[in-house]
């Protein structure tokens, strides 16, 4: 049902024709009209566009599938290692890897192709008068990548499901048929931590390149044609915020549906098929609900205003949350038996759930995803306090507007960790560890709507950007850059969800982590972590400081290799305005070189995404390996406790810079706040500049790491306790 809707809203964005002017239904693509030359340029630059994304993609998934093939064996020969030899559970653990790794890379270039098909089209459609068309045209572009990945992870991995099904064939099998899928989200989130780095340093060093060379130093306008790096920055807006974006949260979906399965393996025995799948029906029901509501945005209640754009948006997410809580009550009444008991995490207890409780934790997730998504958009929308005091702090100069944005951003960590916390109580108090997985798949069962309100944001943000380089009138940039406005502050609001789903999603697989250790002691008689995990065990606590460290060590390496891509940028940009002064002029007879701001960005965010992806994925492989299961938890808790803070800390202050600059630019000259190139601007645009790596790349890389190292605990689990019983090769 998911592919099916994202196929229709495709076909309804494939009907509008590129062309500049005179735009109807019925003419053809590029034919007739009063503005043939513009609508050339409008052709050009949405091929130069997909171009360069298509090329990067390629040598990025070029570089991942060398990779996926490579640790496929490795998860091959330590599972069946580490499993007493078995070969089943190796190579079905290293087939689910590879799947999902797979699934990955067709969503994050799914939504590219999606993204650049439909930005062009959203320009043209803004040129005709009124915001429904161009609304709806970007909409249901991020629909189609919604809706797509949605139906996509799920058919792949009930798919999966059913075929090792086959082998293991008993309700009592089942366990390790759990334990194999592990790997499906192993693969997700290894791509996604590529897709985000690599996207992320592509994005910013183009868009930081060409802020401080044109905007800063020149003073011409943001995504003017004559700046040598707007290609490059227009293209990062796709591969960044929409591949990158889709590969992260298809990994969380698969990750959290992993988590539950495999903590509720027993339900199995009890209740059925149908019970212990009832986290995929989640995510399923979830998509019905979300296409459900967005008829409400382009039917029931159309935008039809500049003002009606942010709430159509909003609308939405409180609209699928609001529908779910019945919607998730039914279905756990119609999947889950009358009452089921799982394994206690803690003890040797067992916990009894019934229907309305493991809905209950669903719903807590759902909300709670909703309350951190609206906190975070009141410490980075521009209708609110926050960020116009962050704007009035340019008057004193970019140094002012550089600590009020940290502090900023530092002040909208207390409330979602608070929310975050009551979540993890109370569904632990419910039900378990089982209950904390349930409250991760309620976070991210609107991930269809959600989706689509953030690949809505880089299709406007594009869109606008081809409105200023095909040079059409100013009303049309005006109507992109109120959709991007718009689309910016949701964008926050998506990242807060992300990042709020990835912290319960990596207490999840922490949990899981857990009972699988317990289990394979078990089997040995050696009944490890049964009174759960004890920190104050000096190992343990040892790696709890290091696990805390790996956030900032990674968030420095990423934010080092975008300023690094920048600079040689910035030296480009300017080589190129040196050698041909006249693309400063306010018609130029030549055209800048934007293939080489291209290949440059292309090539730095290729060198520098290994490193930090490589310290992320072999930190607890060779933490288990070397120092035992006891270090490995103290390593997760750590590195999840501080990534949450990091996270939600830099993705709220980068955004809160981007909308006080866009803030100060509505303004006009003569008011206060003095508007476009203004010194109060250019403080504005210091802080937007640096921000650009904090809410592009390291922010919302930081959900994968938490995830990441979680999920590869779990695949390896059995592996690391095959080394003197969970002691390591060091035995400490």
């Amino acid at each position: 049902l998911g592919l099916f809707w994202a196929l229709l809203q495709f076909l309804i964005v494939a009907r509008i024709p590129i062309r500049a002017g005179g735009v109807s239904e019925e003419t053809g693509l590029v034919s007739g009209g009063n503005n043939e030359s513009t609508t050339r340029r409008l052709v050009e630059i949405y091929e130069a566009i997909y171009e360069g994304a298509e090329s990067f993609l390629r040598a990025e998934y070029s570089v991942c599938t060398v990779f996926v093939v490579a640790f496929a064996a490795i998860i091959f020969f330590l599972v069946s290692w580490g499993t007493g030899w078995d070969g089943a559970r190796g190579f079905f653990t290293a087939f689910s890897f590879v799947l999902g790794a797979l699934t990955s890379m067709a969503s994050g270039y799914l939504g590219m192709k999606v993204a650049v098909y439909s930005n062009v089209r959203t320009t043209v459609a803004a040129q005709k008068p009124g915001w429904t068309g161009c609304f709806n045209t970007a909409f249901r572009a991020g629909a189609v990548m919604g809706f797509s990945l949605c139906g996509l992870g799920i058919m792949m991995l009930y798919f999966t499901m059913l075929g090792y099904r086959v082998h293991y064939n008993q309700p009592e099998d089942w366990v390790y048929l759990t334990e194999c899928l592990t790997g499906y989200g192993l693969g997700g989130s290894s791509i996604a931590m590529f897709g985000r780095v690599g996207g992320g340093i592509y994005t910013k060093a183009a868009d930081v390149g060409a802020d401080l060379v044109g905007k800063v130093v020149h003073g011409i306008p943001e995504d003017d044609p004559r700046n040598p790096a707007t290609i490059a920055d227009n293209v990062g807006d796709n591969v960044g915020d929409v591949a990158g974006m889709g590969s992260d949260l298809f990994g969380s979906f698969a990750e959290a549906t992993c988590a539950a399965l495999v903590i509720g393996n027993s339900i199995g025995t009890i209740g059925g098929w149908d019970a212990m799948v009832f986290p995929i029906i989640v995510s399923a029901v979830g998509i019905v609900v979300c296409i459900l509501c967005s008829f409400i945005a382009t039917h029931i209640s159309p935008v039809k205003s500049e003002a009606g754009v942010e709430t159509a948006l909003k609308v939405q997410l409180i609209s699928t949350t609001v529908v779910m809580i019945p919607a998730v009550i039914l279905a756990a009444k119609a999947f889950l038996p009358a009452s089921f008991d799982i394994p206690s995490t803690v003890g040797i207890d067992t916990v009894n759930i019934t229907p309305f409780e493991a809905a209950l934790c669903v719903i807590m997730g759902a909300v709670g995803g909703l309350t951190i998504g609206l906190i975070t958009e009141y410490y980075t929308s521009h209708s609110y306090k926050p960020v116009r005091e962050l704007a009035d702090s340019c008057k004193t100069g970019a140094a002012t507007n550089m600590i009020y944005g940290i502090a900023l951003g530092y002040k909208s960590v207390i409330i979602p960790v608070v929310v975050l916390s009551g979540v993890i109580y109370g569904s632990f108090s419910l039900c378990d560890m089982y209950g904390v997985s349930l409250a991760a798949i309620g976070f991210l069962s609107n991930l269809a709507t959600g989706l689509t309100i953030d690949v809505y944001g880089p299709v406007c943000d594009n869109a606008g950007g081809i409105a200023e380089m095909a040079e059409l009138e100013s009303y049309v940039r005006d109507k992109t850059d109120a959709l991007d406005a718009a689309g910016n502050t949701t964008a926050a609001i998506g990242k807060g969800f992300a990042i709020g789903s990835a912290a319960l999603v990596s207490l999840a697989l922490f949990g899981a982590f857990v009972t699988r250790i317990r289990a394979s002691s078990a089997i040995a008689g050696a009944e490890l972590f049964v009174n759960g995990v004890n920190m104050l065990d000096p190992l343990t606590f040892a790696f709890l400081i290091i696990g805390g460290m790996i956030p900032f060590a990674f968030a420095a390496m990423t934010m080092k290799s975008v300023g690094l891509a920048a600079m040689e940028m910035v030296f480009e940009v300017q080589r190129q305005f040196d050698e041909k002064p006249h693309l400063l002029d306010a018609n130029p007879t030549e055209r800048p070189d934007y293939d080489a701001c291209i290949a440059i960005s292309t090539k730095a965010s290729l060198r520098e995404m290994v490193p930090p992806g490589a310290m992320v994925i072999f930190t607890p492989l060779l933490t288990g390996i070397f120092f035992g299961v006891n270090a490995v938890c103290g390593l997760l808790v750590g590195s999840l406790v501080a990534s949450v803070q990091l996270a939600i800390s830099m993705s709220n202050s980068g955004g809160a810079w981007d909308n006080a600059k866009k803030y100060i630019e509505k303004a006009e000259p003569g008011s206060e706040l003095e508007g476009k190139g203004s010194d109060i601007h250019k403080a504005a645009v210091v802080g937007d500049t640096v921000g650009d790596p904090f809410k592009d790349t390291s922010g919302p890389a930081l959900n994968i790491v938490m995830k990441l190292m979680a999920v590869l605990s779990l695949v390896f689990a059995d592996t690391f306790y095959a080394f003197n019983n969970g002691g390591g090769i060091f035995n400490l």
